[in-house]
């Protein structure tokens, strides 16, 4: 996977060309010369952020083990009306 750059002018000016280059790898919008934004693919996102797994695989991952819910410490009290 090659890595594609342009300048935000570029981007500005050809957003068609950067769609299609992003549909092979991300391509990287510099501001300055310095990466701002990164254009992915919807395809490439969802992988990125596990939207492929059911909810089951999901929890089945080793790092939803470490999940630990906070404990409450409160005092209930009944309402005076």
């Amino acid at each position: 996977m090659t890595m594609v750059t342009m300048s935000a002018r570029e981007f500005n000016h050809d957003v068609s060309s950067a769609k299609r280059a992003a549909e092979h790898a991300p391509v990287f919008i510099t501001d300055r010369g310095r990466p701002s934004h990164v254009l992915l693919s919807v395809d490439e996102y969802r992988t990125l952020i596990g939207a492929d797994r059911s909810l089951a695989e999901s929890l089945a991952l080793p790092e939803s083990a470490d999940f630990e819910p906070a404990v409450l410490d409160f005092e209930a009290k009944i309402p005076e009306l």
